[in-house]
């Protein structure tokens, strides 16, 4: 093998790993599979896709060593192969978001829409905590992915519980939600439905992890 035939083969599995990311549902799953491992069926809820759909492109992605399966009774039990593929998936939506417009635009209208609020950022809200002003956070993901890892002093109230459970809240300090990430909706339904109840809340800017 010379030179040229190297570079051809390496970076033709370069773009394996490419193609395994070139479409939308794919990258849901690899967001959806940072919270930690799921079933065929749950992924395909939780990503609102077919079982046959789903697992189709679990097999793709793979195919391309970007998740691993186990069997679990009669399920399929799937999850990233390790922390590079979840800093991949970190790194394309990156560059997104700094190379295309339509990204940050439709993220803007749609926030803006949903909860209404200035989202607190991550330096803002470790400024608070330091300073140990009065806010409580809230982890509005399952319960399932809060015990898997979350941000420490937070609580969770998963969004479908938020409802009856909002009583639990403090009306007189802030209320701070966050979710999967920036792109994840979760946090938004969250800071609607606490505003509308009368609370002070906000958006966290990012998610977990």
């Amino acid at each position: 093998m010379d030179g040229r035939d190297f570079k051809d083969c390496v970076f033709g599995h370069f773009a394996r790993v490419g193609a395994a990311l070139g479409n939308g549902k794919r990258v849901e799953i690899v967001d959806v599979l940072a919270q930690g491992e799921r079933s065929v069926e749950e992924l395909a809820r939780d990503v609102n896709a077919s079982v046959g759909n789903a697992s189709r492109n679990l097999q793709i992605l793979a195919a391309a060593g970007l998740v691993v399966r186990r069997v679990e009774g009669t399920s399929r039990v799937y999850r990233l192969a390790d922390p590079s593929v979840l800093h991949a998936y970190q790194a394309l939506v990156a560059v997104a978001e700094a190379r295309i417009a339509e990204v940050s635009g439709l993220a803007s209208a749609f926030f803006g829409e949903a909860d209404g609020a200035r989202p607190m950022s991550l330096p803002e809200l470790q400024e608070a905590m330091a300073a140990d002003q009065e806010l409580t956070l809230i982890d509005v993901r399952p319960a399932r992915e809060f015990a898997s890892g979350h941000v420490p002093g937070a609580i969770n109230v998963p969004l479908n519980e938020l409802a009856e459970r909002m009583a639990e809240l403090p009306l007189d300090s802030p209320i701070v939600a966050y979710c999967r990430g920036p792109f994840c909706v979760m946090a938004a339904s969250a800071v609607h439905q606490l505003r509308e109840a009368g609370f002070a809340a906000a958006r966290l800017a990012v998610g977990y992890p």
